[in-house]
């Protein structure tokens, strides 16, 4: 566990651990680390490094929302890469990991390795965008973790067979408790960020996939998801027959990256760089 400084003065907290081949670990839109608890004990031959995104988690907030951008987080990361000495790594990028790792792919190629994208992809289905919007920057009425964690059953009925307390784990790792109630584990003007950004006009991002040709690439996708298509699934799947695709049942948007066909195709993938 550890800190390192941004060519704008943050701190970021990040965690290295483990040997061999360098994993680099980019979390979702509101998350943090600890999206990849579940998944670690599956990859423990491998340099696990995970990243707190600035203004989540245990990273310093920025002072200036409009900074929580692709544009910024990308660079963020090839900051982080610098500070470890590392002129290479592959990622496994968890929804907007995975868009920052095209991102990556498209400006600076030479420091990737491979890809694995978790439920996402170059088109992002407006029900999930609207999804999003809806409690992006707000703290939960649920006032304790186990109503927290009721409240995310029902919220996502498209996650079933979901192992023996998992949505109280996850109540647990996305908010904090106190006197108050419950609170979200990054800033609240992501919100701002993110309604900005609908605002403008989505980017074609094709090009930035096709930008990973010639990556080992992979894609966990989960059946249930109200974010990644499987329209769009093909088309990633036209552009890239090599793709290793696992598709995992009875999960949304995103799968926990535990289930058996998410590590399977992870494996192929890691296997696939060595």
């Amino acid at each position: 566990m550890a800190n390192f400084t941004t060519s704008d003065g943050l701190e970021l907290y990040y965690t290295d651990e483990g040997a061999g081949l360098p994993i680099l670990c980019l979390a979702g839109l509101t998350r943090t680390t600890a999206d990849f608890d579940y998944v670690t004990p599956h990859l423990t031959d491998c340099r696990l490094i995970k990243l707190d995104y600035r203004g989540r988690g245990k990273s310093d907030f920025d002072p200036d929302w409009t900074n929580y951008s692709l544009p910024v987080e990308c660079r963020d990361v090839t900051e982080l890469l610098d500070h470890l000495g590392l002129d290479q790594v592959a990622i496994i990028g968890t929804s907007r990991g995975g868009l920052n790792a095209m991102g990556l792919a498209m400006g600076a190629k030479n420091r990737l390795m491979g890809i694995a994208l978790n439920d996402v992809g170059p088109v992002i289905d407006p029900k999930g965008i609207e999804f999003i919007k809806d409690y992006i920057g707000r703290n939960p009425a649920a006032k304790t973790h186990e109503d927290a964690a009721a409240a995310m059953a029902r919220a996502f009925p498209e996650f079933t067979n979901m192992p023996e307390g998992r949505w109280l784990e996850e109540a647990r790792k996305h908010y904090t408790q106190d006197a108050d109630g419950l609170h979200i584990t990054y800033d609240k003007h992501l919100r701002d960020a993110v309604l900005a950004a609908g605002e403008q006009m989505m980017p074609d991002l094709w090009p930035f996939f096709d930008a990973m040709d010639g990556l080992p690439l992979a894609l966990i996708w989960g059946l249930n998801s109200n974010l990644l298509t499987a329209e769009t699934v093909a088309e990633m799947q036209k552009r890239r027959p090599d793709m290793i695709l696992a598709r995992v049942p009875d999960r949304g948007h995103i799968p926990f990256l535990d289930e058996l066909e998410a590590v399977a195709s992870l494996r192929k993938w890691i296997g696939a760089m060595q």
